[in-house]
C-alpha cells in the first residue's frame, strides 16, 4: 500500500470515527444534535461524538450522570427531563446554555450546581421534590428564564441572578418572600406566584422591580379578614403599571396597568380563582404529552400576548397549559411525586361551576363578548 493511500485511508477512517452516532439514538446536524429520549437508558450511551452540541436524555431510567457528561466542552443544549435523578449532575459543561431537568427527584439546588455556569440562559428544574435552592451572589450571569414551579419550596429563593427576565415559582408552598429578597432583579418581566400558600406579603416587596410586566397571585389563600395585613398589597396592585393576574381578594381577576387596558374594549374578565380547572391538588396527571425538546411548559410560560386585531375583535388567551407537538408517554410507574397544594377557597361567588376537564387545564382567560344588534 502506497503512502497516499495509508494517508487516504486514516483520514477516512478519522472521518468516520469523528461522525459517529450510538445506535440507540438518532443524530443529525452532522451527529452533533443527539436525541436518546424515550430509550429505556440506565447509562450515558457509549459512542457520542465530544463535540456534540445537544443532547435529549429525557424519558429514561438514568439514575447518575456525576462526572460523566464534563468532557463534552460543546454542548449547548441538555435535557434530562423524566429520569430517576436525584441530584443534579456534577461537573456539567460550563458552554450550556439550556439545562432541563422536569419530572425527576431532585431534593436540592445547592450553590456548586450553578456556580461556574456563566453562559446558562435557561435553567428549568420544575416538577422535582425541590425544598432547598441556594445561589451564589453575582453568578449565573446569563441566566435570563428559571422555572422552579411544582416543587415543595416554602420561601422564595434569595440571591437569585441579576439578569432573570422570568421566574416561575407557581405551584409550591410559598407563604413568605423574605425581606430584600427581590431588590436586585432590575430586569424581571414575568412573576409567577399563583397556587402558592401565600396569606400576606411584607409592604414594598415588589417596588424594586422596575421592569415588571406581568405577576400572578391568583390560587393564594390571601389573609383579606385583616385588613391592615393587606391593604397595602391590594393598594399596589391598582397602582402598578404591570398586569396583575388573580388580584388578591378577589377583588378582581385582572389590576394594574393590564387592568386599564381591558377598560372599554369590550373584553370581560373571568376569574378561576379555585384551582384551576382539572386541577385535584397534584397537578397534571403523570402520563402528559411532552417534547422532546422541551417538554411540558408550565402553566404561565409566557407573557400574555394581545391577539386582538385592528377592529377590536378576537380574544386574549393570557395563561394556559400549552401541550407539545410530539406526543411520549411517561411511564406510569415513574417516581416522581407532586407536591399536594392546598388553595383556600374564598366564600365569594363562583363564577364557573365545577366541570371535570381532562383537556390541559387554563387558569385565566379573557373572552371577548359578542353581541348582536
Amino acid at each position: 500500500m502506497t503512502a497516499s493511500s495509508t494517508s487516504l485511508l486514516v483520514l477516512l477512517l478519522g472521518r468516520w470515527a469523528w461522525s459517529v452516532c450510538p445506535p440507540m439514538c438518532s443524530c443529525s446536524q452532522g451527529h452533533r444534535v443527539v436525541d436518546c429520549s424515550s430509550r429505556g437508558l440506565t447509562t450515558l450511551p457509549h459512542g457520542l461524538q465530544h463535540n456534540i452540541r445537544s443532547l435529549n436524555l429525557s424519558v429514561n431510567s438514568l439514575q447518575d450522570l456525576d462526572n460523566q457528561l464534563g468532557h463534552y466542552g460543546h454542548l449547548r443544549t441538555l435535557d434530562l427531563s423524566y429520569n430517576h435523578l436525584e441530584s443534579l449532575p456534577c461537573l456539567l459543561p460550563r458552554a450550556l446554555w439550556d439545562i432541563r431537568a422536569v419530572g425527576n427527584q431532585l431534593h436540592s439546588l445547592d450553590k456548586n450546581d450553578t456556580a461556574y455556569h456563566w453562559n446558562l440562559k435557561l435553567l428549568d428544574l420544575s416538577s422535582n421534590v425541590l425544598e432547598r435552592v441556594v445561589f451564589i451572589n453575582n453568578t449565573l450571569p446569563g441566566l435570563q428564564a428559571l422555572n422552579l414551579s411544582r416543587n415543595r419550596l416554602w420561601t422564595v429563593p434569595t440571591n437569585m441572578p441579576h439578569n432573570l427576565e422570568s421566574i416561575d415559582l407557581s405551584f409550591n408552598y410559598l407563604a413568605k418572600i423574605l425581606s430584600g429578597s427581590l431588590d436586585r432583579l432590575p430586569r424581571l418581566a414575568r412573576f409567577y406566584l399563583h397556587a402558592n400558600h401565600f396569606a400576606r406579603l411584607a409592604g414594598g416587596i415588589f417596588d424594586k422591580l422596575d421592569a415588571l410586566q406581568v405577576v400572578t397571585l391568583g390560587g393564594n389563600p390571601w389573609a383579606c379578614e385583616e385588613e391592615e395585613n393587606v391593604a397595602q398589597l391590594l393598594r399596589w396592585a391598582e397602582q402598578t403599571r404591570a398586569t396583575v393576574l388573580g388580584c388578591p381578594c378577589y377583588t378582581k381577576a385582572i389590576c394594574g396597568g393590564g387592568d386599564q387596558a381591558t377598560r372599554g374594549s369590550g373584553l370581560h374578565p373571568v376569574l378561576l380563582t379555585g384551582p384551576p380547572l382539572g386541577f385535584n391538588g397534584e397537578g397534571p396527571p403523570r402520563t402528559t404529552d411532552v417534547s422532546t425538546g422541551h417538554h411540558m411548559r408550565s402553566a404561565l410560560s409566557d407573557r400574555p400576548q394581545d391577539k386582538r386585531g385592528g377592529n377590536g375583535s378576537g380574544y386574549h388567551l393570557v395563561s394556559a397549559w400549552i401541550p407539545s407537538t410530539t406526543r411520549t408517554t411517561v411511564p406510569p410507574n415513574h417516581p416522581t411525586a407532586k407536591p399536594k397544594v392546598t388553595i383556600l377557597r374564598s366564600n365569594g361567588l363562583r363564577l364557573f361551576p365545577k366541570i371535570p376537564f381532562k383537556s390541559p387545564l387554563t387558569v385565566l382567560v379573557l373572552m371577548k363578548a359578542f353581541h348582536t344588534d
